[in-house]
This record gives structure tokens, C-alpha cells and sequence, in this order.
């Protein structure tokens, strides 16, 4: 009978732990997914696509291979990847987006097969790699506080509720704004019930459409974004948890599924960081051998969470832009601030990363090259001059 309690206990923190790290992930940035796909030219049918195609190859590869290595390992998509391609996507169509998300996931394959991805890494500046994310997040955050020329009183209940929540529910803190968010837009009859229908997931294959501009627009800064924030922190919680990662054999999986499956709106698939730290805590088990079941879990209510894609974007389609600008925004507060600390109080406030900020942050294309890739190639260029001539003084 013990034995019995103690099984029951450890499926239902494991079923706990599953849930809370796929409403937590949903809610952070849903909202960024479905103005990628706006901002792309699609619409409520196509996000939902996404979103059902992403659940699936999210869900399906948390469950293969936490089950395979007995390991907690959760996939989830690339938060700052949609940041990245809401403000990186001007000029682009859906099917040169797709193109873009192919070639991205190709070269995490080949980070996986070949080694690579640690000394590429290793290449790319800390300091400069956390500048640069601040730089593409940062308008974000400044545009929830511009839409409260919109709907000042709305954005200050979000915010409030933000602020709230934040101290005394840190894990359901984007819940929490989401349920506000919806609420408001109720209460101030911008939407209504009947605006609301139960719609079947569907999937929509866009045809993917290669060029040059592609590859230096979305490939290359995607790539770059999704390895530095996203991989590179899942594999640091794994083994600051003592875990043994097969690092290649993970990227290998996640990027040849991210390939295969991008023109059906999967973007990028990567290592979760701050979530998975959720399925690794002694609540889920006090033997760390037996918490992969948590990530199990959530990989089956990344299932669920994609057969319900057709309604949770008409959700998403109802609500006023002013509410999911802000909403966007709010679910990076935390993201930014860690990529502002890393860039002024880590690196010291060092010129090259500065400099690096600003002009991600500044949106120039030039020669058919993004912000994102011109602030990396800028400050790695004065971090070299800087450390050259230090060295000669």
C-alpha cells in the first residue's frame, strides 16, 4: 500500500509539473507567435497551424527522448525566435519566412552531427550574444508602454497585474496577465461569447521559397538566437542539475525535426531552460533519476495543447491589437531584463556591447543584412580591436 501512495504521489507531481510548464510556456508567447504570423501575412487558420505543429514536434520530441536518455529533457519553441522574427520580418513573405526556418533548423543539424556547436558558440562573445538579444527584445517591452496611448487604463490593469503576481505567483504570472487580458477585453466589450467558436486544428503546408536575403535575414539571426538563448541555457540547467547531456544527439534530433516540419509553421524547436527547471526540483521527485516523468508529462500536454490550436488562436484573433502588443511585451520583461544584466553588469558595460545593443536595437538593413546580424558583426569588431590593442599597450 505504501508503494502504491508513493507511485500515485509521484504521478501526480509529475502530471503537476507537466501542466504548469506548458500553461506557463503557452501563455509567455502565444501572443508573439501569432503576430509572427500576422506580421507574415497569414492569419487565425495559419497560426493555429503553427501552433498545432509546433505542440506536436514539441510534444512528441519531449517524449522521445526524456523516455530514450531517461533524462528530463523538454523541447519547447523558441521565445526569442518569435521576438526576432516579428521585428526581423519586414519585406518578407510567408513562404521566404518558411525558407528561412529550413535553413535555420539545417544548421543546428549540422551543429548536432558534426560537434560544431561548442566551439561555435565559444566564437561568439557572451556579452555580445546577450547585447544582441536585449537589442531585438527591447522594443518590445517599449511598445507595451506606447499602447497606453490606445488604452491606458487596460494596460495599466495588465501591468498591475503583472507586478502583483510577480511576487506572490512567479510561476503563473503570465497566466494570470493572459486571464486579465481576456477579462478587459470583455468588460470593455471588445469582444464577446459569441465571437468564440470551438474550430478543428487543421494543418497548413506553406511551400518554402529560397534566396539569399532569406538566408541573411531570417536563417542566420534565428539560428544565432535560437543556440545562444535558448540551446546553450537548456544544456547549463541540465548540467547545473548533474545531468549528463548528449548535447549533439539533441540538436541533431530538434534540428532535423525543425527542418522537416517548417513549412507546416514549425520555426524553431529548441532545449527549454526556465521551464525545464520546473520538471528538475525535488517537488517532481526526490530521486533525480525518476524526474524525466515530468518532462513526459508535459510533452503530453504539448499534445493536448495542439489539438486545442484552432480555438486558442481564435482567441488570440478576437482580441484587440492593443491588448496582444501589450501582452507580447510583458511576457519578455523578464527575458530582457537577464539580457540587459548579462550585457551592462556582466560584460561590465563594455563599449563593443553597447554598441552591439544599439544597433540591433536600431533596425538597419544594409546589403540585404538585418539589424541582428550588423550589431553582431559591429561589436565583434570592436571587441577585437579593443582586446588587440589592449594587449599591445
Amino acid at each position: 500500500m505504501g508503494n502504491f501512495i508513493i507511485l500515485v504521489n509521484r504521478i501526480i507531481s509529475a502530471m503537476t509539473a507537466g501542466m504548469v510548464v506548458v500553461i506557463i510556456g503557452f501563455a509567455s508567447s502565444a501572443a508573439l507567435i501569432y503576430q509572427t504570423v500576422i506580421n507574415l501575412g497569414g492569419d487565425a487558420s495559419i497560426a493555429s497551424s503553427w501552433i498545432l505543429m509546433l505542440g506536436l514536434t514539441m510534444g512528441g520530441t519531449s517524449i522521445g527522448l526524456s523516455l530514450y536518455y531517461r533524462l528530463p529533457i523538454l523541447i519547447a519553441w523558441s521565445t526569442p525566435g518569435a521576438a526576432l522574427l516579428i521585428a526581423n520580418t519586414q519585406g518578407f513573405n510567408l513562404n521566404e519566412a518558411v525558407a528561412g526556418f529550413m535553413v535555420s533548423g539545417g544548421l543546428i543539424l549540422l551543429c548536432g552531427l558534426t560537434g560544431w556547436f561548442e566551439k561555435l558558440i565559444n566564437r561568439i562573445p557572451f556579452q555580445l550574444a546577450s547585447a544582441m538579444l536585449a537589442g531585438i527584445l527591447v522594443n518590445f517591452g517599449i511598445a507595451v508602454f506606447d499602447q497606453m496611448n490606445e488604452a491606458p487604463w487596460m494596460v495599466i490593469a495588465m501591468l498591475v497585474t503583472y507586478f502583483i503576481s510577480k511576487q506572490l505567483l512567479p510561476k503563473f504570472t503570465m497566466l494570470l496577465v493572459l486571464v486579465c487580458c481576456i477579462l478587459l477585453a470583455w468588460q470593455f466589450d471588445l469582444v464577446s461569447a459569441k465571437d468564440l467558436s470551438w474550430q478543428v486544428s487543421e494543418f497548413s503546408y506553406i511551400a518554402p521559397e529560397f534566396n539569399l536575403e532569406v538566408i541573411l535575414g531570417i536563417s542566420l539571426p534565428l539560428f544565432i538566437v535560437t543556440m545562444a538563448a535558448q540551446n546553450l541555457p537548456g544544456i547549463a540547467v541540465l548540467k547545473a542539475h548533474n545531468y549528463d547531456v548528449p548535447i549533439s544527439s539533441i540538436l541533431s534530433c530538434s534540428g532535423f525535426v525543425n527542418m522537416i516540419f517548417a513549412p507546416f509553421g514549425c520555426y524553431a524547436i529548441n532545449l527549454a531552460a526556465i521551464t525545464a527547471a520546473i520538471c528538475m526540483t525535488d517537488e517532481v521527485s526526490e530521486a533525480p533519476e525518476q524526474r524525466y516523468w515530468a518532462a513526459v508529462a508535459g510533452g503530453v500536454f504539448y499534445l493536448l495543447m495542439a489539438i486545442s490550436a484552432g480555438y486558442l488562436m481564435t482567441v488570440f484573433a478576437v482580441l484587440p491589437n492593443t491588448l496582444i502588443y501589450s501582452l507580447a511585451g510583458i511576457a519578455l520583461f523578464t527575458t530582457i531584463a537577464g539580457s540587459l544584466h548579462n550585457t551592462v553588469v556582466v560584460s561590465k558595460v563594455s563599449e563593443a556591447s553597447v554598441i552591439t545593443f544599439l544597433v540591433t536595437a536600431s533596425g538597419i538593413t544594409l546589403w540585404g543584412m538585418s539589424s541582428v546580424l550588423w550589431g553582431l558583426i559591429i561589436g565583434s569588431v570592436m571587441l577585437f580591436i579593443q582586446k588587440t590593442l589592449k594587449k599591445q599597450a
